[in-house]
């Protein structure tokens, strides 16, 4: 759906449609270690990171290593990997310190912040902060994006650039929601939240989400993902009838608990023929509705993903049956 690439379980491999090149470490740079692959500063989307754990260098300064060794003036996208102890401390020092270059990264377009896998900090412990200064401090970015949503506050701005916003989280809180919901994005196409569980802070509701739902902001809004929710059916069951889905190219609901009920819901609702895609991956819809959306959507040309994908269920003595997101912790 995204011009980025990124795994479910993985770092980001293409970002803002640029090749990801990692920033060598001080050890690999002590043996002759060079970036992943040969690049001009403006060819790639680079990723510079510290080690989580007993880092022996902060990431200010894998940052000033970086820009001793690259014109920082023609860079146009930027990836933060992980910083020392992310799963304790919020990246203060990472805005800071992109703050203080913003006058030597004029062709920055596209920044995202947390790019870690779970060896480096599980996506629910990464401890996040208010990341808006980024935003307002780079007034040309296009693209914005950020993993981990412990702590992550996101008051409402306004950005006349930005086209893509993607918050990636095992749970998303609804104060974050409702901040994005707040803001004026008058060029965003693509808007990607990771609603997440309440077990990790996610305690969103379809309520929190009908600013986008209505159509009466975002003016620009292509693409459209509300997804990894525990409660997608209800997501669906709002979707199905919000005049934003009239000019939407994409609509994501992949990645959370997406049964029958929301499937239906979306089936009974407004006509969605006129999509290009509808990603509902990783998701517990049966075989006669799952053959109902393709009857529906596939005719019309609409590119139609239901791969249950790794979506298990556990089911107890008692009857119950426990179904999860695809991201949680």
């Amino acid at each position: 759906m995204q011009d980025m690439n990124v795994l479910e379980e993985g770092h980001l491999t293409v970002y803002a449609g640029l090749p990801v090149v990692n920033w060598p470490s001080p050890q690999a740079m002590e043996h002759g270690g060079r970036p992943t692959a040969t690049a001009t500063a403006a060819e790639a989307a680079w990723r510079i990171t510290a080690d989580t754990y007993d880092s022996e260098e902060s990431w200010p300064e894998a940052f000033a290593r970086f820009a001793e060794a690259v014109d920082l003036t023609e860079v146009r996208a930027l990836i933060v990997g992980a910083w020392p102890d992310a799963y304790e401390n919020g990246p203060d020092r990472v805005v800071e310190a992109l703050l203080a270059a913003r006058d030597r990264l004029p062709a920055l377009r596209a920044l995202f912040v947390g790019d870690m896998v779970s060896e480096e900090c599980e996506i629910s412990w990464i401890v996040q902060s208010d990341l808006t200064p980024l935003l307002t401090g780079f007034p040309e970015l296009e693209h914005f994006g950020i993993r981990g949503g412990t702590s992550l506050v996101f008051p409402a701005v306004r950005h006349d650039k930005l086209r893509e916003l993607v918050v990636q989280t095992g749970g998303l809180p609804a104060e974050v929601v409702r901040g994005i919901a707040a803001c004026d994005f008058p060029a965003l196409t693509t808007l990607d939240l990771w609603l997440g569980t309440s077990d990790y802070g996610g305690d969103s509701q379809p309520a929190d989400l009908a600013p986008f739902l209505a159509g009466t902001r975002l003016p620009a809004l292509r693409r459209l993902a509300l997804r990894n929710s525990e409660i997608q059916d209800e997501v669906a069951a709002a979707v199905a009838t919000a005049p934003v889905v009239a000019r939407l190219d994409a609509l994501d609901l992949s990645m959370g608990v997406l049964t029958d009920a929301g499937a239906t819901a979306l089936l009974d609702g407004q006509s969605l023929t006129h999509l290009k895609s509808l990603d509902l991956h990783h998701n517990y819809i049966g075989k006669d509705v799952a053959q109902r959306l393709r009857d529906a959507l596939e005719p019309a040309g609409v590119r139609l993903d239901l791969d249950h994908g790794d979506a298990e269920e556990d089911d107890e003595e008692d009857g119950t049956v426990w179904r999860y997101v695809a991201v949680g912790e």
